[in-house]
């Protein structure tokens, strides 16, 4: 281009911006804030057109300790156990128990495939068991040796078999895309194994703080909270849902440790459960009777409710407790549960007793009279590792319980596998734990679950 045609079109430019100047603004202002207006909501198209279910989790993960929901949707165990306690077969054709009940041989069925496409085979059971060996048979079959017979021992099977990093095996979903920092999981993606389900993506974050502040940026479309106070932040919000349920696989408890002089007996036992304002309680969810939930197949529902008796439990503690053996009790819990353990702490002073708040330090606290915690309830109702005498010595009976005919209801409760005889075992168990308590519980937690509607 010569000089001449140049200075024509620069000429004509300085025009054509001079006569157009509030076009090319306005048009330049508009193009920024629909940029901006794209960014912001970007995350929540991405989640509607990618047909994507966002959950955010709360915790610090690795492939060794995925949540169950996580592992349920991409393997199964060799068995499973319904609503009514009975074990069906999944991964197993059949089992038969030899040996006087020392040894269990699994029949597995033909032709399963790991998510990976690997053919499925005895050898690659992973059970960790510390007293329990396997050997296998041949591809199909393997058995389980037992140092002692024990009749529920299929039970056990129920857990997910995992390949690393997360291969399952005839599960829904399979492992897709994952990021892991520091050691520790920030993402993973599940892809579903049938056209009918959708893609299941899982964010983690370090806190529930954080979890709310990645749902109101649109990073994650769902989450379930602890606190019905934060929950009731999203009541007024229109593009979103609240529902309210119950976790029955924690109970918060307040544990008794049997050493202590001021908790030897049963009746100051039960006065320490009148000390306990339930309808309080209430309000952060559903009132326990006992350690057994009640949607358990075992539960007993003739156990009485617990009352709230100031006046009683005083009267009780006067008679029972010796100015000399009340100095002062020791109560401890975590600072997730330091109001709860601050109220209880207040009816107890009502009494006349003097108790004092710590926090728990370690997993298995010693020095203690009550323990204000959270326990996993296990799914079966066998509760033998918890509450039996012997269990002391091996991480279960916290609070050093000891109680002759419990252990035996225990011992006959997992020395059967028939529901009937089994259910009455564990009838019985309620009935005796609720008289002599090893521990007051409390109530399962309501959780609130926020989902995009």
């Amino acid at each position: 281009m010569n000089r001449k045609a140049f200075r024509y079109y620069y000429w004509l430019f300085l025009e054509f911006v001079k006569k157009y100047s509030r076009l090319i603004l306005m048009s330049f202002f508009i193009g920024f804030i629909s940029l901006i207006g794209f960014l912001s909501v970007s995350p929540y198209l991405k989640s509607i057109f990618n047909k994507q279910e966002i959950i955010g989790l709360v915790g610090n993960y690795n492939f060794t300790n995925l949540p169950d929901e996580i592992m349920i949707k991409v393997s199964n165990g060799l068995v499973t156990i319904n609503e009514k306690g009975e074990i069906i077969p999944v991964l197993t054709n059949s089992w038969e128990v030899k040996d006087e009940g020392k040894r269990y041989r699994f029949y597995l069925k033909n032709n399963l495939l790991w998510n990976d496409d690997k053919k499925f085979t005895a050898s690659d059971i992973n059970y960790e068991f510390s007293d329990v060996t396997i050997k296998v048979v041949d591809k199909n079959v393997l058995d389980f040796y037992l140092n002692k017979p024990l009749a529920i021992f299929p039970t056990y099977l129920s857990k997910p078999l995992i390949r690393p990093p997360l291969v399952g095996i005839a599960g829904f979903y399979k492992l897709g895309k994952y990021k892991i920092l520091n050691g520790f999981l920030v993402d993973l993606t599940l892809i579903p194994n049938t056209k009918d389900l959708t893609t299941v993506k899982y964010k983690f974050y370090s806190n529930e703080s954080n979890l709310v502040t990645a749902y109101k940026k649109g990073e994650i479309n769902k989450m379930t909270l602890t606190k019905k106070s934060v929950a009731d932040t999203f009541i007024n919000w229109k593009n979103s849902q609240i529902v309210k349920s119950i976790d029955h696989t924690r109970l918060l408890t307040l544990f008794f440790n049997s050493k202590s002089q001021s908790l030897t007996n049963k009746d100051i036992k039960s006065a320490f459960g009148m000390m306990i304002d339930y309808q309080r309680m209430a309000d952060f969810g559903e009132i326990a009777r006992g350690p057994i939930p009640p949607i358990s197949w075992a539960y007993n529902p003739n156990l009485k409710t617990n009352s709230y008796d100031i006046e009683t439990a005083t009267k009780i503690v006067k008679n029972e407790i010796t100015a000399t053996e009340s100095a002062q009790l020791n109560l401890l819990t975590s600072y997730d549960y330091y109001d709860v353990a601050d109220s209880i702490a207040g009816e107890i002073k009502k009494t006349g007793l003097k108790i004092d708040i710590n926090m728990v330090t370690y997993d298995r606290p010693k020095n203690f009279d009550l323990l204000l915690v959270f326990w996993k309830v296990p799914q079966d109702p066998d509760q033998y590792y918890f509450w039996h005498s012997t269990q002391t010595q091996v991480g279960g009976n916290i609070g050093n319980y000891q109680n002759v005919k419990l252990d035996k209801l225990l011992e006959d409760g997992r020395s059967t596998i028939n529901i009937e005889e089994r259910g009455r075992f564990y009838q019985e168990f309620q009935k005796v734990i609720q008289d002599d308590p090893p521990a007051l519980f409390l109530y399962y937690p309501y959780v609130y679950t926020i989902e995009r509607k």
